[in-house]
C-alpha cells in the first residue's frame, strides 16, 4: 500500500515540478517534497489502521462432513462421482439391504405373536374378573343359607319339642288304658323324623359356617383363589406388554438400520474423495470415512491484529477481495469478533502451566456476513484474500482505503511465477 501511495505522490511531483514546471525545483522544495510524504503517509497509515483496519489474511471456510456408513455391509451401488455437485437427499451409495430386510420381517412376525399373547392374557384376566363377581355373590348366598338354616333349626326344634310332649301324653294314656296305641306310635315316628331333620339342619349350618369361616386375608377361600388368578393374569399381561414394547423398539431399530442402507447427501454441496466402488465392504464405524461432503454454505473469517479491533463494532461495513476473484469487491458486514484463540487456553492436566516461553501475540478472527447482493458469488473452500473494515469514525479516510483495496484487487490479475528450465 505504501508503494502505491508513493507512486501516486511521485507522479504528481513529476507532473508539477518537472513536466508542467508549476513550481521551481529548488533545495527547499526538494526537502519539503522528501519530508512531506513521510509525515503524510505515517499519519494516514495511523488513521487508516485505526478507523479502517485491513488484513491480508482472509479465509473462506466451508463445512466439511465426513460420510460414514451407519451400518455394515457390502456396497451394491454408488450414485455419485468424485468432485461432482449433489443436492440434499441425493443417493450417495447403497448397501445390500437383504439381512436388514430379513431382520425386519422376523421382528414383525415376533411382534404379531407377542400382541396375540397379550390378547390371550387379557382374555384370561377378563374371565378371572367375571369369576370374582360370581365368587363375591356366593358369599351373600352363604349368608342367606345360614339365615335360612338357623330358621329351620328353630322351627324344627319347636316342632320336635311339641312332638316329644305328645309322645309323653300318649304314653300316659296308653299306660292308663285310655289312649290309642296307634297315636303313640305316630307321635314317636314324628319325634324320630323331626330329630333327623334337626340333625340335618345343624349339619347344614356347620357346613355354611365352615365356608364362611374359611377366609384368606379377610376374603372367602373361593374369592381369594379367584383374586390370585386375577393377579397372575395381570402379571402375565404386564409381562407380555413389556415384551411387545421391547419387540416394537427392536423393530423400529431394525427399520432404521434398513433405511441407513441407502446413504444420502446431507445438503447441497460437492462430493470429494469418492473412492468407493460396488463390492467394497463398509463398517458402521465413525472413523471409517468412505467419501467427503463439502457443503455450499460457507463462512468468511478475517484475522486482525489485536490492537486493530478496538474501534470495530458489530454491523460495521466490510469489503472483501479474494484471490479467486481478481478485481471484484464483495460487500458484507461484521457479524462478530471471536475474542478467543488457542494461546488463551490452558488444558486440564497434572502439569503446571509453562511460562518460560511466551509465544508472540496472536490475531483474533472477525466473522464476516456477506450482503444479499453477493450471496450467489462462488466461494471456494480455502480461498484467501484481503478485507477492510470501515468503522463509524473518520469516514473521510474510508475513501482512501477503498481505493487502495480495489487497486490491490486488480493487481491480482498479475500472475508472477518463477521460470522453469527443462534440461536434458
Amino acid at each position: 500500500m505504501e508503494i502505491i501511495l508513493l507512486g501516486i505522490y511521485s507522479f504528481f511531483v513529476w507532473l508539477i515540478f518537472i513536466k508542467l514546471k508549476l513550481l521551481p525545483w529548488t533545495t527547499p522544495w526538494k526537502v519539503g517534497v522528501a519530508i512531506f510524504p513521510v509525515v503524510a503517509i505515517a499519519c494516514l497509515l495511523l488513521l487508516l489502521n485505526i478507523f479502517a483496519p485491513t488484513t491480508a489474511d482472509v479465509r473462506v471456510v466451508n463445512y466439511v462432513v465426513p460420510i460414514v456408513s451407519q451400518v455394515r455391509g457390502r456396497v451394491i451401488e454408488v450414485g455419485v462421482d468424485n468432485n461432482r455437485p449433489v443436492k440434499k437427499g441425493d443417493m450417495l451409495f447403497r448397501i445390500d439391504p437383504t439381512p436388514y430386510q430379513n431382520e425386519v420381517h422376523s421382528l414383525e412376525a415376533k411382534l404379531a405373536s407377542d400382541e396375540a399373547k397379550v390378547g390371550a392374557d387379557r382374555q384370561r384376566m377378563s374371565e378371572a374378573r367375571a369369576k370374582l363377581a360370581d365368587a363375591q355373590s356366593s358369599e351373600k348366598e352363604l349368608h342367606e343359607q345360614l339365615n335360612q338354616t338357623v330358621g329351620d333349626i328353630g322351627r324344627i326344634s319347636a316342632s320336635l319339642e311339641l312332638a316329644r310332649k305328645r309322645v309323653a301324653q300318649n304314653t300316659e294314656l296308653v299306660a292308663a288304658g285310655a289312649g290309642n296305641r296307634f297315636d303313640l306310635e305316630q307321635a314317636q315316628t314324628n319325634v324320630a323324623e323331626l330329630t333327623a331333620q334337626l340333625s340335618a339342619a345343624r349339619a347344614a349350618e356347620q357346613q355354611v359356617r365352615a365356608k364362611l369361616d374359611g377366609r384368606v386375608q379377610g376374603d372367602l377361600a373361593s374369592v381369594a383363589q379367584v383374586k390370585a388368578q386375577i393377579a397372575t393374569a395381570q402379571a402375565n399381561v404386564q409381562e407380555s406388554e413389556a415384551q411387545v414394547a421391547t419387540t416394537r423398539a427392536q423393530l423400529e431399530t431394525a427399520k432404521w438400520d434398513l433405511s441407513q442402507t441407502t446413504v444420502v447427501a446431507p445438503g447441497n454441496g460437492t462430493m470429494v474423495n469418492v473412492m468407493l466402488r460396488p463390492g467394497f465392504f463398509v463398517a458402521g464405524m465413525p472413523f471409517n470415512e468412505v467419501m467427503t461432503f463439502v457443503d455450499n454454505e460457507y463462512q468468511i473469517f478475517a484475522l486482525f491484529n489485536q490492537n486493530e479491533l478496538h474501534q470495530v463494532e458489530k454491523g460495521n461495513e466490510v469489503e472483501v477481495t479474494l484471490d479467486t476473484w481478481p478485481g471484484r469487491v464483495i460487500k458484507g458486514h461484521v457479524d462478530s469478533i471471536i475474542w478467543a484463540q488457542g494461546q488463551g487456553q490452558i488444558e486440564a492436566s497434572g502439569d503446571l502451566p509453562k511460562t518460560t516461553f511466551v509465544p508472540p501475540p496472536g490475531r483474533f478472527p472477525v466473522k464476516v456476513v456477506v450482503d444479499e447482493r453477493d450471496k450467489d458469488v462462488f466461494m471456494a473452500a480455502g480461498a484467501r484474500g484481503a478485507a477492510a473494515i470501515y468503522t463509524e469514525h473518520l469516514a473521510l479516510v474510508h475513501i482512501i482505503r477503498k481505493v487502495l483495496l480495489r487497486v490491490a484487487s486488480y493487481l491480482d490479475y498479475i500472475i508472477i511465477k518463477h521460470s522453469i528450465h527443462l534440461g536434458h
